[in-house]
This record gives structure tokens, sequence and C-alpha cells, in this order.
């Protein structure tokens, strides 16, 4: 019934959020944004916390679930936030414009959202998190004011989410129609007593796939990503790159394999184009890119394409492929946010004379003056190039094994020629990091110590991973255990 002890990380979070929010604007200064900071860290660390104690059930008459599942989305979902808003401390204070107090505090409560996403086991509880999610998305992506680029961004991020929100809430309201219900637990109920999904219900479920898809930004629904990720703040971008893309994959993966398992030849099929349009993309498109922020963009959308391998080997109807394809999903997606955490790093210590830059060039002879930050990038790059024995090999060795394993042949062989083709434009980076002359502008600006602390956490998971993957490998276990039950 009303077990609010399961949704205690919530409620804490949630209570944090109010409490930061009142007593920054209390005292109607200007510097208030490192204190609200720090507080927002100590309450994500409070919720990650909370979460690793959390027990097993539903609450709130069956509209929220804590399992495994959950638990293992909403730790990496909380780190990335942490990881995001460490990125953001030094940028942001040396713009008055970003150093206000409601920035950690907006990143708060998408985290919060969140939350909520990855533990709705309702149509309504699914559809409460996103929105609060992307709520503060818009407004952090237009959260500089007088950058007409980041007001752009905000703006289309907006227009297309309300649109997204749209084929989301037709097709919540066609399974409704043709169901019955919003309850996940009834929905699999009613698909697994012998009862024939109705031709309105595959349709419903069609409209709930394309509105989550726009969320993680795969194909044909990524055209508002590299436009968001060029004119937001490179914190914000760092963020959207990272927790909201895992968010977003495990709301889509709870809502296809728990309630509609048993329409997987339906899903299984739609996922299989969108995986395989979001590799080919993101490897071609990248490849004419020069900004860098856009370059990153187009490589999400190809991670995507890869992790979305894994969801379509566990629309399979034999038990050993889904859990396969399943845990290779858990396991990339959570390589994949720290890897992109820490190239963001990087991405947000270019700085000259106090300005962002945001050129593929202007990283040119950046090992010349500060080879400790060439090197992380170049274990970033290399890690999203598949190069062994960094993380990103192993995570794209799981997916193609999944995939090979399950008889999505076709599938992986699109995978391992698109990682040879996105190769390429990651290559680029590191040879005119290594190769180039410096750049005519000059040499970047001396990087600030919090990023240093987040290259350095994440370039060192990413470079030894190898040594001790076991911890990690056997956490996206038991999730995919917790979900394919």
């Amino acid at each position: 019934m009303m077990n609010w002890s399961l949704a205690l990380p919530e409620l804490v979070l949630a209570c944090a959020g109010l409490v930061i929010l009142a007593i920054a604007v209390l005292p109607r200064r200007q510097d208030m944004f490192f204190p609200a900071s720090m507080a927002v860290v100590g309450a994500l660390v409070l919720a990650a916390v909370l979460v690793l104690g959390q027990g097993e059930g539903t609450a709130f008459m069956g509209q929220y679930v804590s399992d495994a599942f959950a638990r293992f989305s909403k730790v990496l979902i909380l780190v990335g936030a942490m990881l995001a808003l460490t990125l953001a401390l030094d940028f942001n204070e040396t713009d008055r414009d970003l150093a206000r107090f409601e920035y950690p505090v907006l990143l708060l409560f998408a985290a919060l959202g969140m939350m909520l996403m990855v533990s709705a086991n309702d149509l309504m509880t699914l559809y409460l998190g996103l929105e609060m999610q992307s709520l503060a998305a818009y407004v952090l992506a237009a959260f500089n004011r007088d950058s007409e680029r980041s007001a752009e961004a905000g703006l289309k991020y907006f227009v297309l989410g309300a649109l997204a929100s749209g084929l989301l809430l037709y097709g919540m309201s066609l399974v409704y129609g043709f169901a019955g219900t919003t309850n996940f637990d009834r929905l699999a109920d009613i698909l697994t007593t012998g009862h024939a999904a109705s031709l309105g219900l595959v349709i419903g479920l069609v409209f709930v796939l394309a509105g989550l898809a726009f969320k993680i930004s795969a194909v044909p629904f990524h055209m508002w990503t590299p436009d968001v990720y060029e004119g937001a703040p490179t914190p914000v971008t760092a963020f959207f790159a990272s927790a909201p893309k895992l968010a977003a994959v495990a709301l889509l993966t709870r809502v296809l394999v728990q309630p509609f398992g048993d329409l997987g030849m339906q899903w299984g099929q739609v996922v299989w184009l969108v995986a395989a349009g979001s590799m080919i993309l993101g490897a071609v498109a990248a490849i004419g890119q020069h900004n860098i922020k856009r370059l990153m963009a187009y490589s999400s959308i190809g991670n995507i394409g890869y992790a979305l391998i894994g969801l379509a080997v566990a629309a399979s109807p034999d038990p050993a492929v889904r859990d396969e394809g399943m845990r290779s999903l858990l396991f990339y997606m959570a390589i994949y946010l720290l890897m992109t955490l820490g190239a963001f790093a990087v991405l947000a210590a270019m700085r000259r004379r106090g300005r962002p830059v945001e050129e593929i060039e202007d990283l040119a002879g950046l090992a010349r003056t500060d080879v400790s930050m060439a090197i992380w990038m170049l274990v970033f790059m290399f890690s999203m190039a598949g190069v062994p024995p960094l993380a990103g090999f192993w995570s794209k060795l799981f997916v193609f094994r999944a995939a090979i394993e399950g008889g999505f042949v076709w599938l992986a062989v699109i995978g391992v020629a698109t990682s040879v083709i996105a190769a390429y434009y990651y290559l680029r980076i590191v040879r005119v990091m290594f190769f180039d002359p410096l750049a005519e502008a000059g040499a970047l600006d001396a990087r600030p110590a919090s990023l240093t602390v987040v290259m350095a956490a994440t370039g060192l998971f990413t470079a030894l991973f190898s040594i001790a993957p076991g911890p990690l490998l056997a956490a996206a276990q038991a999730a995919a255990a917790a979900i394919v039950g």
C-alpha cells in the first residue's frame, strides 16, 4: 500500500531540494552558488547511501517499485549528477550569469525526476518523473541568458520535447483505452494470460516508444541533440549526455521488458532498426564536425545505438539470451556514463583567456602545454573507439557477443563496421592534441582542481577497469535478473 520507507531516497532528496532553495533565497546575495552546490552534493550523497539500503517491493498502490534494477540505475544517476555538478563549480564561477544558486537546485530536481523514472511501475508515475526531469533540463539548457545559442538550445529542446511528450501521452492513452489499466504489473498479466494484444494496444506502444526514443536521442528522433549540445553551457551538456541518457534508457527498458515483454517480437523489430540507424548516423555524421560538442552529440547518438543492441537482444523469447542482452545493456551504459563525463571534463577545461573554446583545432598542441590533460583525453577517445584493454572495449565486446549469441549477427556486423568508422574522428582528436603545432591563439588556461578530480577519477576507472571488472559485472547481472525475472 503506502510504503513510504521504500521511497525514502526520493523523499529525502525532494525535501532537501526545497530546503536548499528556501535557504538560498533568504540572504538575497549573489554568492550563494557554491554553498548551494555543496549542499546539493551532500543531498545526492545521502540519497545514494539510502538507495544502497533500499528494500525490495512496491509502494503507493503499486505505482512505485524498488528492485535491483532500480537501485543499479539510481546509483549511476546520482554519481553522474554529482560529477556533472562538480564540472560546473569552477566553470560557472567564471561567468556571473551561470553562478546562480538555481543551477544546482535544478540539477537536484532533475536527478529526483530520473530516480522516479527508473522506479516507475505505472504509466502515470513514468510521466511525472519524466516531466520533472525534462522541465528542469529545459531551463538548464537556456541557463546562460545572455547567450543567443543557449536561448536557442533551450527553445529547441522545449518545443521538440513538448512534441515528444504529446506522442508519449497519446500512446499512453491508447494503451489505457485498449488495456483498461496503466499499471505495469496488470498490463503484464493481461498480455500473459492468453489475451492477444489488440492492434490499438500495439499502436499505443509504438507511440510510447517514439516518445521515449526522443529522450535518448535515438534515430529518427535525434534532431535536437547537436544543436542543444552545442548551445548549452558545457557542464549542462555533460549532464545531458550522461545521467538523463542513462535514466531514459533504463525507463525504456523497464517499459518494454516488463509490461510489454510478451510483445517482444513487435517492439524488438523497432529497436533493431533504431539501433542500426543510430549507429550508422552517429558514425557518419560526426566525421565532418569541427565543433567538438557537436561531435560528441553525434558520438552519443552512436553510443545509444550500441546500447540498444542489448535491448534488441532482450526481446528474444529465450530466457538465457534475454538475460545476456539485458546485462550487456546495463554494463554498456554504466561505462558510457563515466567515460563521457571524463571527456566532458576536458571540454569544460577548454578555456582561453577566461572564455570557453569549442573547436577541435583549439586542442592543437595540448600535449606540449598540458600533457596530463592530453593523456586523459587520449584514454577517453581510445575507450570510445573500443581500443583494448580500456573499459569501452569491454562494453562493446559484451553487446556484440550478446548480439551474436542471440542470432542478431547483422546487428553485430553493423556495430563493428560503424565502430571502425567512428574510430576515425576519435583518433583525429588524438592527432590534433599530440601531432599538430600549438594553436595560434596560444595555450589553454590552467585547469581548475575540480576538473582535474573528475578527469582523474573517470580516467583511472576507464584505464584500469580490466584489472577488476567483477563488481560492475555482478551488479549488472543482479539488475538484469531483477527485470527479466
